[in-house]
């Protein structure tokens, strides 16, 4: 249908206020984009609404993970009759069970924040007095969790834009902790400790052969490699972005034990992106990622890419006695038999396999899926992996070999059907 815009200098200035609301939703959209969009919409026109965002949108939008706020805010701002409705349900708190199940919720509440520009939205028009029960609810959904504690629990997907702000906040300063593996290396010891027969021979051969003193020696510590699989397709792409920025903290941060940290993206293909996680930038360290990894958001091939890890880079990364992360919901579109096969030879050159799965965040959650089911009984613990408190959690059960997390309880429900 045509769309009535005004004439050029006002929609030279509403191109503009456009990409600043865009700009406040997270688009990294400069003054010379602004410019770039001014002269695409002379040069093609705007006699159609469909060309007028597709140049908009060619001009704006070089990610995926960028198309659905561009889409959100472009239906609120260029004459949606409903904009403001659309903008006070994005604003109001999500309900879990209700709300949580929209996949665009996210989106359309950063883009409300960036249209608002820190206004507050007006709250609805009650229609009618709600009953002592519905009030005492209300009460005690809202007003007995602390800012803080709603935070921590709430889901990465739900959160909007200052609320992902702290939490990234928070994940920076979150440590993965590991206890040191037992070596049969050996490291002078100036306390306690084994006789160093060897050491103090040495010393006495250096005095004459006179043993004023024992050496001693205390095992040296060996630290495991951590290996993480992070699946970037489409149903996890949310949860992939704040996982790799708690991975980037975990790489650069000293004192946690880690030996080393690698990092590998799949999709369709995997990726290994170790090198841009030492980049001490986040923001550079996850851009050059995402420019690396061609296939975020894209379709799943979780047994194809396992197998290429396990062809390719393996025997490289899961020396001395390697923890492996895996970060996916496991749905997945290979053959079940196949991802079975390669889990089983994953989870045979790994001294613990952790699986994080966000779909875990659901109460009802049961293993239906093939692929849930083909991978559940080849990893060590398998955990939740969509708030701030799941990762804390991980944090305390990663050192504990006798974690399984919620294995235990999903495979009795596997063998009862």
């Amino acid at each position: 249908m045509p769309l009535d815009l005004p004439d050029t200098p006002r929609l030279v200035g509403n191109i503009t206020h456009f990409a600043r609301a865009l700009r406040r939703a997270g688009l990294p959209i400069g003054p010379g984009r602004v410019l770039d969009a001014i002269r695409a919409v002379e040069a093609v026109g705007f006699t159609q609404r469909r060309d007028f965002y597709w140049t908009l949108h060619a001009c704006f939008v070089n990610r995926p993970e960028h198309a659905r706020v561009f889409a959100q805010i472009f239906r609120l701002y260029w004459r949606d009759p409903r904009y403001l409705e659309h903008m006070m349900a994005a604003m109001l708190p999500a309900i879990r069970g209700v709300q949580e199940g929209r996949p665009a919720q996210a989106a359309e509440k950063r883009a409300a924040e960036a249209l608002l520009d820190g206004a507050e939205a007006p709250m609805p028009e009650e229609e009618g007095e709600r009953s002592d029960e519905d009030a005492l609810i209300e009460v005690d959904a809202s007003l007995t969790m602390s800012a803080q504690e709603r935070l921590r629990t709430l889901d990465f997907e739900q959160m909007n834009l200052a609320e992902m702000a702290e939490a990234k906040r928070v994940l920076a300063t979150l440590k993965l902790p590991i206890k040191p593996l037992p070596s049969r290396r050996s490291a002078p010891s100036f306390g306690q400790g084994r006789i160093d027969a060897a050491r103090s021979l040495r010393a006495a051969l250096r005095r004459g052969g006179e043993m004023d003193r024992l050496a001693l020696k205390k095992p040296r510590p060996r630290w495991p490699n951590l290996v993480v699989l992070c699946d970037i397709s489409g149903s996890m792409s949310q949860y992939s972005r704040v996982i790799l920025h708690f991975l980037h903290a975990v790489a650069n941060q000293k004192g946690a034990g880690w030996a080393q940290v690698h990092a590998f993206t799949f999709g369709t293909r995997l990726t290994n992106i170790t090198r841009h996680l030492a980049t001490r930038d986040v923001d550079a360290a996850l851009a050059a990622a995402g420019a690396e990894a061609q296939d975020w958001e894209g379709g799943t091939r979780i047994g194809q890419c396992i197998e290429a890890f396990n062809r390719d880079w393996s025997r490289r990364v899961m020396g001395q006695g390697a923890t492996v992360l895996l970060i996916t919901d496991g749905l997945d579109r290979d053959a079940p038999d196949v991802l079975a096969r390669q889990m089983q030879r994953l989870h045979l050159t790994a001294r613990r396999l952790i699986w994080l799965n966000p779909l875990l965040r659901w109460d009802g959650f049961a293993p239906k899926a093939a692929g849930i089911r083909a991978m559940l009984p080849h990893v060590d613990s398998f955990r939740a992996g969509h708030s701030i408190a799941s990762l804390q959690e991980l944090a305390t059960a990663i050192s504990r070999t006798e974690d399984t997390g919620e294995k235990d309880r999903l495979m009795r429900i596997m063998d009862n059907k």
